[in-house]
C-alpha cells in the first residue's frame, strides 16, 4: 500500500495551480444522466473519486472517453439503471445518480452509499423528498429501489436541515419532473450553484440560484442538451495550500482560484496573522510574523467549511496560544487528533470541541490517515515536523487531491510516494 514519506522543516516557495473541484465535478457527472446526447466536461481533477463515478456510468451502459482533465460522456446508451454495491460502496457521492436515473427512466436501484467514516450522513432527506415528488421507494437487500413510472411531479420540498447532496439530487430530479419544484432550506455551496447553472444553461428555468430557496420548472421528462461545462476551482484544495504556506511560514502563490469561494479560510488565516495579495484569479499568502491562535466553528456555506477543519487544526498546533475548534456538522470528524498528537501536538477533545494548545516543535513519526481531509492535515503537520514522517493509508488522499505530493514537491517540500 502506498504511503508518503516527508522530511519536515523545508521552506516552501513558488506557485501552484488549483485543480477543478471534486465536489463540483461529481454532481455534474451525475447530471449528465439527464441527457441522451454527448456532454463534454473540462477541468476535471485527476482523482480517484472522479474515475470511480465515470466507471459507474460505463457500468450503466454509458459511453465515456476520459483523458485526465477532460471527459466526453454519452448517456444515450444507458441500458441498466442499477448502481451496484461494488462501486457505490467506495464513494458516498454515488448516491447522486439516484435523482437523475429516476427522473429520466422512471425506475432505478442504487446501493446504499459508502465513503469516508466521518459520521452518519443518512440519505433519508433525499428519499423523503423524492417521495414528495411521487416516487415509491423501497429499501431491500442494501439497495434503494425507486419507482416513478409516470414521471416525477413538482412539489414543495422543505429540508429539515441543510443537505448538499440532498439539494443536488432533488435539483437533478426536478429538472425532468412534471411541473415546478420548490426547495426550501437549500444548500448554497458553490458546487450546488454550478450544478444549477449547468441545468439552467440547458434551458431549465431555475429561480433563486445561490439562495436558500430554489424553484425549478421541469421539462416533463424531456432529456436535456447540455453545453460544455468547465469545472470550478477546488476551494478545499486552495484552502489546504494556503494552510501549507501558513504552517511552514512560507510565501506561496495559488493560480486559478476563486477568492470568493475561500473567503472563510482567508478570514481565519488573516486573524492568525497571515496577509494576502489577491489578484483576479490568483492569491499569494505571506506568513505571519507570529502565528496567532484561532477560534472556529464549522457550519454550512458561506460559513467555515467542515472540509477545512482538520487542516486548520494542524496550523493551530503551531500557533502561540490555545485555539478552540468546534465541529458542528459531523460527529466523527476528529479522528485525526490522535494522529496529530503522535507527532507531538497537544490537543484535547471534549464532545464536539477540540482545544489545541500550540507547541514549539513537532517530531516525525508513523501516522495513519483515517479520512480524506484528515490525511491532508497529517501531511501539513509533517511538513514542519523534525525528522521523517510516514503518512499511511493515503488512498484517502488520492480520492480528493490531484497530485498532492507532486505539487508540494514543486513548492520545495521533501515528499515522496513509496510502496510498502
Amino acid at each position: 500500500m502506498d504511503y508518503l514519506q516527508i522530511n519536515g522543516g523545508k521552506k516552501l516557495s513558488g506557485s501552484v495551480t488549483i485543480s477543478g473541484a471534486k465536489n463540483a465535478a461529481l454532481p455534474i457527472i451525475a447530471a449528465t444522466i439527464l441527457s441522451d446526447k454527448e456532454v463534454t466536461l473540462t477541468n476535471l481533477p485527476n482523482v480517484v473519486d472522479i474515475r470511480t463515478l465515470l466507471k459507474l456510468l460505463t457500468m450503466l451502459g454509458g459511453t465515456v472517453a476520459h483523458d485526465n482533465t477532460v471527459a466526453h460522456i454519452n448517456n444515450g446508451t444507458i441500458t441498466s439503471t442499477k448502481a451496484v454495491y461494488e462501486i457505490v460502496s467506495q464513494m458516498r457521492a454515488s448516491i447522486l445518480v439516484l435523482g437523475p436515473l429516476l427522473a429520466r427512466f422512471g425506475e432505478c436501484e442504487v446501493s446504499l452509499p459508502g465513503g469516508c467514516a466521518i459520521g452518519q450522513r443518512p440519505i433519508d432527506l433525499h428519499l423523503k423528498a423524492l417521495e414528495s415528488m411521487g416516487a415509491k421507494i423501497e429499501i431491500k437487500g442494501g439497495y434503494v429501489h425507486a419507482m416513478a413510472p409516470d414521471g416525477l411531479k413538482g412539489a414543495k420540498i422543505i429540508f429539515d436541515k441543510i443537505t448538499v447532496g440532498g439539494t443536488e439530487n432533488i435539483v437533478m430530479a426536478a429538472a425532468l419532473a412534471h411541473g415546478t419544484t420548490t426547495i426550501v432550506n437549500a444548500a448554497k455551496e458553490p458546487e450546488v450553484v454550478q450544478l444549477c447553472e449547468m441545468i439552467a444553461d440547458a434551458g431549465v428555468k431555475i429561480e433563486g440560484i445561490g439562495s436558500n430557496e430554489l424553484s425549478i420548472e421541469g421539462t416533463g421528462g424531456k432529456p436535456l442538451d447540455f453545453k460544455t461545462v468547465d469545472i470550478i476551482p477546488d476551494r478545499i484544495e486552495a484552502g489546504t495550500y494556503l494552510c501549507a504556506g501558513a504552517i511552514t511560514n512560507s510565501s506561496i502563490t495559488l493560480h486559478k482560484v476563486d477568492h470568493g469561494h475561500i473567503r472563510a479560510s482567508i478570514d481565519k488565516l488573516e486573524s492568525m496573522g497571515c496577509t494576502f495579495d489577491l489578484q483576479e484569479e490568483s492569491i499569494t499568502i505571506y506568513p505571519a510574523k507570529e502565528l496567532k491562535p484561532v477560534n472556529l466553528i464549522t457550519i454550512e456555506y458561506p460559513g467555515f467549511p467542515t472540509d477545512m477543519q482538520a487542516q486548520f487544526m494542524a496550523v493551530a498546533v503551531m500557533a502561540e496560544g490555545e485555539s478552540l475548534i468546534e465541529e458542528r456538522l459531523f460527529e466523527n470528524r476528529f479522528m485525526h487528533v490522535s494522529e496529530l498528537n503522535r507527532l507531538g501536538a497537544d490537543i484535547w477533545l471534549k464532545g464536539s470541541t477540540a482545544a489545541v494548545k500550540g507547541v514549539e516543535k513537532l517530531y516525525g513519526a508513523d501516522v495513519m490517515a483515517t479520512d480524506l481531509r484528515a490525511s491532508s492535515a497529517l501531511v501539513l503537520a509533517a511538513l514542519v515536523a523534525e525528522g521523517t514522517t510516514n503518512v499511511r493509508r493515503i488512498y484517502h488522499l488520492d480520492r480528493g487531491y490531484d497530485d498532492l505530493e507532486g505539487k508540494l514537491a514543486a513548492l520545495g517540500a521533501d515528499i515522496v510516494r513509496k510502496k510498502g
